[in-house]
């Protein structure tokens, strides 16, 4: 299966248990259910999911119902993208190609909407069925810690607001990017590796993937934000420089961040030097995540 037809199939497996996990549209209240499935199922690319599916199918032949820990990524995801998106915060109109959810539901629902995202992802992970009581804990504690202020999403998008407007350097770029979107990037690699009961040297070695994959991510991101338009980002191009956010391009030039983002690449394959055939899914989605254009 080459590698599209890989991630066609995967989009589709966790669209599907994305979709029995999310009440459906008239469930009441409706209005929310709506907000909610209007910004998962707006075509997102579902990398951390599938990150996440193929770090446990590295360590496991058959980590069965990985799909619904995975999931719980992208409602995380997706929240996060619902309330950045908001008037307060980035103000943007466009997301994943359509209009964001508070231009069409309004910002108070958008912001329930994200507050029923990141609740449910935690409902979903107190029920998973397939593995123990103490692994649903640490992928509990691992989500809520990516997620959280102290090295995670939450506090990086305080460092990246606190830094509009303020001298671009290293040290601040990478107190914002590690923790903003490497935070759960990271996390999402770690919580496959922890559904499929990894052994603590398999675990670390997957964590260093996903560390040095997250921050390629990041700068990718960066730069195709400078470089393509908002059509084929199907997001607000050129905003970040606008906003005089602190980014790669900003601190090191576009051509230096494609040479940081190929060398994070390259770690990230190191980084997997001790697993077998099994991770060759993971090795070519660091490949996707740094060569793609958009």
């Amino acid at each position: 299966m080459t590698l599209a037809d890989y991630i066609a199939a995967q989009q589709k497996t966790v669209d599907a248990v994305l979709d029995r996990w999310v009440p459906p549209e008239r469930q009441n209240p409706s209005t929310i259910h709506r907000a909610m499935r209007y910004s998962l199922f707006a075509g997102g690319k579902r990398i951390r999911p599938l990150l996440a599916i193929a770090a446990a199918h590295a360590v496991a032949d058959d980590p069965a119902g990985v799909e619904s820990a995975a999931c719980v990524l992208e409602l995380i995801h997706t929240y996060s993208l619902i309330h950045d998106d908001l008037p307060a915060l980035d103000n943007d109109d466009l997301r994943r190609g359509r209009p964001t959810c508070h231009k069409i539901f309004g910002d108070a629902i958008a912001i329930l909407a994200g507050d029923a995202l990141l609740t449910l992802a935690f409902e979903v992970l107190s029920r998973l069925e397939e593995i123990d009581a103490e692994r649903r804990i640490q992928l509990v504690r691992e989500l809520a810690t990516a997620a959280g202020t102290v090295g995670g999403m939450i506090g990086g998008q305080v460092n990246d607001l606190e830094g509009e407007g303020k001298a671009p350097t290293a040290k601040l770029l990478d107190s914002i990017h590690r923790a903003k979107t490497g935070a759960l990037l990271r996390t999402s690699v770690r919580m496959g590796a922890i559904y499929a009961a990894a052994e603590p040297e398999q675990l670390a070695a997957l964590a260093c993937f996903g560390e040095h994959i997250g921050l390629a991510f990041q700068i990718v991101d960066d730069v195709l934000d400078v470089e393509q338009p908002s059509e084929a980002l199907g997001k607000t191009a050129g905003k970040d420089a606008r906003q005089k956010k602190i980014t790669f391009p900003a601190v090191h030039g576009i051509e230096r961040s494609r040479e940081m983002a190929e060398q994070e690449r390259l770690e990230a394959h190191l980084a997997l030097r001790g697993f077998d055939d099994r991770a060759g899914r993971l090795r070519e989605l660091a490949d996707w995540i740094v060569r793609r254009n958009a």
